[in-house]
């Protein structure tokens, strides 16, 4: 049984940082592509990051650039969300996401098998 268990969403002020953690069992993590997506209210999901299953290559929505890094520790199943200069725009429930055996850099949420059960990222101005 695959499990996707996302840690460290909360409240952070306008130009704040916070860092996602996403915890994966129950797969082959190391060549799985992982990805992070937000839905907010009333929005439709979107696509924040992904990394392929090397770590060596990285996508990130136009909205997060700059701001935002995506890693990936294969040796403890594990993959990061770095989000830094956090705008009141950024607010909403992030997922993580995994694809099955994948050796590519899908970015859109029907390429991914499994998910968590999100984690509530609120940024006040």
């Amino acid at each position: 049984q695959v499990q996707l268990v996302e840690s460290g969403g909360g409240l952070v002020q306008a130009g704040g940082s916070l860092r996602l953690s996403c915890e994966a069992s129950g797969l082959t993590f190391s060549r799985a592509a992982m990805g992070w997506f937000r839905q907010a209210p009333g929005k439709e999901r979107e696509p924040v990051a992904a990394i392929s299953w090397s770590g060596v290559n990285t996508y990130y929505g136009d909205s997060v650039k700059g701001r935002f890094t995506i890693s990936r520790d294969n040796a403890k199943n594990t993959v990061h969300l770095q989000m830094n200069s956090l705008k009141p725009e950024d607010t909403a429930v992030y997922y993580c996401a995994a694809t099955g055996l994948n050796y590519g850099l899908p970015t859109r949420d029907i390429d991914y098998s499994y998910w968590g059960q999100g984690t509530q990222v609120s940024v006040s101005s």
